[in-house]
């Protein structure tokens, strides 16, 4: 839950939510989160998508939530009234384009849209920060979309030189070298130069949104025992290791490379504040057998807040009613307090009798 304060860089935090693909979980879970008043008490979210999506999941959910429609954020209430949905409603799909688990072209296209309208209101600091529900990658890749996903589109839109995965939960936060990549590609992937970028902009990111003075990153090996003096393979000695000398004297502590089957333990019981991981599975499947259902993707070395559900479409139980909110929820509190942590940063930096303290 969010700080409370009376400066005024502390109000609550305007946070935009794309739907993301309404034929799959999107806009149930964005009903079922609204339902929960204790999510309004840090931001004020406003939705970009459907509105016959979103009529849809709150006659399956039975909602009482009163829909508002909004064109944009200058329109929104200082201060969201209890019950109230905001919408701003990006598209006019029709029953065909909306069937649950079949996406059409006019689908994607919306899906694009609102992605778009909502990095450009973030750069434009109309809202504090934007958090992205589930699209289908292969749809949108049929229609003629040319980047792998969300983080890559917003990091063209916001012409970021490179960007961060990172997966967070309470427990543990987790930072990915290579991500979507065959697991057979990743070693001749990995360099110094991107081990290092990923380090710099982890604990660049700690400090800023999550308000760490003095991040603790642990960097796994990518073989067991973290290659074992090369007995194992010599990534580490020849790669990893290297890249962290190089870092020199920083404003963070970096250690590694640490054995992949002990340092997410260490993690979780709070020796570090992150982990950077060589590979997907290799830091996801600790996240997520935490963070399973609370877990939540933030895209770091943007000029803007992104922060993600740590799920897809789920096609096979949207129209349900079954999808859980609770990574929805989570991602939209992190935005927030990320936004709230990036403004006590400026504020600091403006004004050094304030003092950051960490999140």
């Amino acid at each position: 839950m969010l700080e409370e304060s009376h400066e005024s860089w502390r109000k609550k935090q305007r946070i935009g939510v794309t739907m993301g693909d309404p034929c799959g979980v999107g806009p149930e879970i964005i009903v079922g989160a609204w339902q929960n008043p204790r999510l309004f008490h840090g931001c004020l979210p406003v939705v970009l998508g459907d509105e016959a999506a979103l009529r849809r999941a709150m006659r399956l959910l039975k909602s009482t939530l009163r829909l508002e429609l909004i064109q944009d954020p200058s329109e929104f209430p200082a201060h969201n009234p209890p019950g109230h949905l905001f919408l701003c409603p990006t598209s006019r799909l029709g029953e065909e384009d909306i069937a649950y688990g079949n996406p059409s072209e006019r689908t994607c296209r919306a899906v694009i849209e609102n992605i778009r309208m909502a990095t450009q209101w973030a750069l434009d600091e109309k809202i504090d920060a934007l958090c992205t529900c589930p699209v289908n990658k292969s749809a949108l890749h049929r229609c003629g979309f040319p980047f792998p996903g969300h983080t890559e589109y917003v990091q063209s839109l916001t012409g970021s030189p490179h960007v961060v995965m990172m997966l967070a939960g309470a427990r543990l936060r987790v930072s990915l070298v290579t991500v979507h990549e065959p697991l057979s590609r990743v070693p001749s992937l990995l360099t110094r130069d991107l081990i290092t970028k990923t380090v710099l902009i982890t604990a660049e990111g700690l400090r800023r949104d999550f308000g760490l003075n003095f991040p603790r990153i642990a960097v796994a090996g990518l073989n067991p025992h973290a290659g074992e003096n090369a007995r194992f393979g010599r990534e580490e000695l020849e790669i990893i290791k290297p890249s962290l000398q190089s870092l020199g004297e920083t404003s963070f502590h970096v250690s590694g490379p640490h054995p992949p089957d002990t340092v997410f333990y260490r993690a979780f019981q709070g020796d570090f504040d992150a982990v950077v991981a060589m590979y997907h599975d290799q830091g996801l499947i600790p996240l997520k057998l935490v963070h399973f259902e609370d877990g939540v993707n933030i895209s770091l070395g943007l000029p803007v807040i992104r922060t993600s559900v740590d799920h897809g479409t789920a096609y096979d139980i949207a129209g349900t009613g079954r999808a859980s909110p609770l990574s929805l929820k989570a991602a939209m509190e992190l935005a927030a307090q990320m936004a709230l942590n990036r403004k006590r940063t400026k504020a600091c930096l403006k004004n050094p009798a304030h003092q950051s303290g960490a999140a």
